[in-house]
């Protein structure tokens, strides 16, 4: 279904994936002045948004930073996805391969259908493994497109992929590292050299889903393909408002918007099943890094309700005090009419003392999208240059190459 979705593609979704393009590139560019890692990795020819690296060393530096502030887009089914994750290996590939921004369009429109798609079959993160699984598979067919690969070349590119590569939950699980961004890069970084082996004449086992011991069999018994329906799945993904993990979204835009007199009592974050099992578990009440702040409910809410604002240095006041105080007045409970509302909508009410406020889905959601003015303020706000905005507004006549240099420059 893959190789036959890769044949008949037709670009669907321009503009819907100018926006995810601009939305990654401005968190990428904030992301470089954040990242406490130097990511000088393996030297090479090929410019990274942070130096010059090899091809694949380049895949892992931009999809890092692309996912290092937890601020680029999402998906939300069975299984959550960052698509624009995949990006970060577009770009390096593109540019070796000298591609259009037309082409690059395409690589990215199919690489969201059959990564979104996938996420529609399974869900991988209750049975131990992670979403990078599938953001592999799906920047594998994007850089096949942008190598020209066959179908035959396509299979062994995905097989190269599914096989040698399955990754484990437990990179967010708990007290969360930087493997919470290097999971994304690597899983990218993996279908770059994997795109490359598959146009050098490397085969693959034939069967990487339903092979005896293949994905199906091992990762995901339950896996139903007839939910694989690949179709311009860029307007399904979610931007985001907020830098925090997407499940507190509506969690902070409650929050600035609720009101209450004196001192606060008492918060209730009443919500659905997947934001309380991932935003708060244990480890999420005493975040020690911003890897599991941006992943605390406890956290973005009470740093939300005392200082009515939410962005990059909200993680500076991780350990305040008066920050501190607050999360442990804060009670998370599961609603089930919300649980049930997911993931058409995402329901939280937050109540301090006797107020309440509900927002079903928050800005950027698909049911409540942002447009491309909403995504190049925030890009502004994130520090992107005009003439990078620019040139994602008219990439069909623009080089994957002078976008990069733009952006490294």
């Amino acid at each position: 279904m893959i190789v036959e979705h890769y044949s008949s593609y037709s670009l669907d979704g321009e503009e819907d994936l100018k926006m995810r393009l601009l939305d990654a590139l401005a968190v990428a560019h904030a992301a470089r002045k954040e990242v406490p890692l130097s990511l000088s990795l393996v030297p090479g020819e090929v410019p990274s948004l942070m130096g010059i690296a090899s091809l694949d060393s380049a895949a892992f530096i931009n999809t890092f930073l692309i996912r290092y502030l937890d601020f680029n887009d999402t998906f939300l089914g069975l299984e959550p996805l960052h698509p624009s994750d995949m990006i970060g290996g577009l770009l390096a590939l593109g540019y070796v391969q000298d591609s259009s921004g037309e082409d690059l369009l395409r690589s990215m429109g199919l690489g969201y259908d059959i990564g979104v798609s996938l996420c529609r079959t399974t869900s991988l993160r209750k049975k131990g493994f992670d979403h990078v699984n599938f953001l592999g598979i799906g920047a594998t067919v994007g850089c096949s497109y942008l190598l020209s690969l066959s179908e035959e070349e396509l299979r062994n590119a995905v097989s190269l992929t599914v096989v040698p590569h399955v990754a484990l939950r437990e990179t967010r699980s708990g007290k969360l590292s930087h493997w919470k961004a290097g999971a994304a890069a690597e899983a990218v970084r993996n279908a770059v050299f994997s795109s490359i082996l598959a146009k050098s004449g490397m085969t693959a086992p034939s069967l990487p889903f339903q092979g005896k011991f293949g994905f199906i069999g091992v990762v995901a018994k339950d896996m139903d393909l007839s939910k694989f329906r690949p179709n311009a799945e860029v307007r399904n993904t979610a931007i985001k408002e907020f830098p925090a993990e997407y499940h507190a979204q509506a969690a902070v835009e409650a929050s600035l918007k609720v009101e209450w007199e004196g001192n606060i009592e008492k918060v209730i974050v009443e919500t659905y099943e997947a934001a309380v099992s991932i935003l708060a578990d244990q480890e999420k009440w005493n975040p020690e890094n911003r890897e599991t702040a941006d992943h605390s409910l406890p956290f973005v809410v009470s740093y939300s309700l005392l200082k009515r604002d939410f962005w990059l240095d909200s993680y500076f006041h991780i350990r305040d005090k008066e920050v501190r105080d607050l999360m442990k007045l804060i009670q998370v409970r599961e609603v089930r009419e919300f649980s049930e509302q997911y993931p058409e909508k995402l329901p939280v009410r937050i109540t301090v003392n006797s107020s309440s406020v509900e927002v079903d889905s928050p800005k950027g959601y698909p049911t409540n999208p942002m447009t491309m003015k909403d995504v190049e303020r925030k890009a502004r706000r994130l520090g992107l240059s005009e003439k990078v905005i620019s040139m994602v507004r008219d990439l069909e006549n623009v080089k994957v190459r002078d976008l990069v240099r733009e952006i490294v420059h």
